[in-house]
């Protein structure tokens, strides 16, 4: 069945409750390569209980609804989707423990025609349980390259942040290890690409690729360390473009430009040369 604008634009994502643990925490926050260096005090600090910190990429992870575009009456051909860009704006500091509430909803879709595919817009509000607050606001685009030509709206579509053409201020490296992969699904994201080799060779991979979100969080983990001395209060946004994937056990290399209340960022892997993440924006708390 072909995509109804309005019944998706209105589909009734289903809201989802948490329980969030320490163990979760740390757990998330090792699977973006955390801990690397076991002697590293800060890094510590997002591992060990004692003084755990929530890394503020988390929210990415945190009431998520699952893989609902699988349904058959939302019309999305969901072998054909591709996640294209994907942002994070943190309202207050992150518990380490509790309850938080996920409640998704699409913003927008865009239909690019016939054999072009069309772009939908969602974001996810993660909010306590306890206190009603919402602590964080998650933005996701996604490519539907099986949907063009519904007949839907044309426009708005969002616009890249521009990348400076000087060169960067900040270079920062991270690796990723040969299994993260296997690590970061334990956060509910499931997808067998991550960790099949049969289905990854199907898509067209020699071997099963990293998550996305991971490529996300470990990005953000380099801004954390580059500009904001792992202070987490100090984080307020960031937004990127996911350009190419990445192969478990290479190196991302976070690009960084000062920008008034923040910077652009770009990434590449070391390894290929090749631009992973393109048109970032930081902003500070």
């Amino acid at each position: 069945m072909p995509i109804n604008y309005d019944h998706l634009l209105n589909y009734p994502i289903p809201e989802v409750t948490q329980t969030l643990r320490w163990q979760d925490v740390a757990l998330y926050n090792f699977s973006i390569g955390l801990g690397q260096d076991p002697m590293d005090e800060q890094q510590l600090d997002f591992l060990y209980e004692p003084r755990l910190k929530t890394m503020p990429s988390m929210p990415v992870v945190l009431g998520s609804p699952g893989f609902w575009a699988r349904n058959a009456d939302t019309g999305i051909v969901w072998e054909q989707i591709l996640h294209g860009e994907q942002g994070l704006i943190l309202h207050r500091p992150l518990p380490t423990e509790g309850t938080v509430l996920g409640r998704s909803r699409i913003t927008g879709i865009v239909d690019r025609g016939e054999g072009k595919g069309a772009l939908m817009y969602s974001e996810r509000a993660v909010i306590d349980a306890a206190t009603g607050e919402t602590l964080a606001t998650t933005t996701s685009t996604s490519f539907l390259r099986g949907n063009g030509g519904f007949g839907g709206p044309t426009g708005p579509v969002k616009q890249p942040h521009p990348e400076p053409t000087r060169a960067p201020d900040i270079t920062q490296d991270q690796a990723t290890r040969p299994e993260q992969a296997l690590v970061y699904r334990l956060n509910s994201d499931l997808n067998p690409l991550h960790i099949d080799p049969e289905i990854a060779r199907g898509a067209g991979f020699p071997r099963p690729i990293l998550h996305g979100l991971c490529t996300f969080g470990t990005v953000c983990h380099a801004l954390l360390r580059s500009l904001c001395d792992y202070d987490v209060a100090k984080f307020g946004r960031m937004d990127l473009r996911f350009s190419s994937p990445v192969f478990p056990g290479e190196t991302i290399r976070t690009e960084i430009w000062h920008e008034e209340g923040g910077a652009a960022f770009r990434a590449r892997v070391v390894e290929r040369d090749k631009v992973v993440v393109s048109n970032g924006l930081f902003r500070f708390a």
